[in-house]
């Protein structure tokens, strides 16, 4: 189990940084306490990795991509016209952007950003055969095998249900190292920046993801 935890927290690490979901963090995080946006994308993170160990493959082979990035980019612009209209409506005193407020809000988003991203893909590779991951990585992959090799963490005796919990809990703790450094960016730019221009650049973030996403639906494959 510590081994394919190890093999996931590493490479979900890696894969997570620089990734579309990582800047959603810092950018929920500006506008969000950070307390909030933390505990919403750990829920998130639980549920979608979970979700890719267990029947992620299942799943991909069941909802057309091309469905799900629709549905996807559809809620992501929603997501930011609500976060726009929630800056300049007549009724709103400011404290909540939204009716899910800021944890649901965040865990929604994240774990919709996450749907197909190459982190969750990773995390289905991985759960397969942690092993044969990292031989894939090139000279990172022995050379990540041999630390790990150095401390007794080998794949020898690696049993399904070991790899399972390994796995998931190890790509969780790779996405919140990660998305938690993107929160400490975030906060220290919310406590800085004007509250109407945090408001809109989170509005424009969601709105950016979302058309993104419906463009990747319908210029790409079909």
């Amino acid at each position: 189990m510590l081994y394919a935890f190890a093999v996931a927290t590493v490479l979900i690490t890696l894969a997570e940084l620089g990734d579309k979901t990582q800047l959603l963090a810092l950018a929920l995080a500006c506008r969000y306490k950070a307390w909030q946006v933390l505990v919403g994308i750990f829920g998130a993170t639980l549920a979608i990795h979970l979700l890719s160990t267990v029947v992620g493959q299942l799943v991909g082979d069941l909802i057309p991509k091309k469905v799900l990035a629709v549905a996807t980019g559809l809620l992501f612009v929603g997501f930011g016209v609500w976060t726009l209209r929630g800056d300049s409506g007549p009724d709103d005193d400011g404290a909540t952007p939204s009716r899910m407020g800021p944890i649901m809000t965040t865990a929604v988003a994240f774990f919709l950003a996450e749907l197909g991203d190459k982190t969750q893909i990773m995390t289905m590779t991985i759960a397969a055969d942690p092993a044969a991951v990292l031989r894939a990585f090139g000279t990172a992959g022995p050379a990540i095998s041999g630390a790990l090799a150095s401390v007794g963490l080998t794949a020898k005796n690696l049993t399904p249900a070991g790899s399972f919990w390994g796995v998931w809990m190890g790509s969780t703790l790779g996405m919140m190292i990660a998305d938690g450094l993107a929160i400490v960016v975030g906060s220290v730019l919310g406590r800085r920046l004007p509250e109407r221009l945090i408001t809109r650049i989170s509005g424009a973030v969601f709105i950016l993801f979302g058309v993104a996403s419906l463009a990747s639906a319908f210029l790409g494959q079909g």
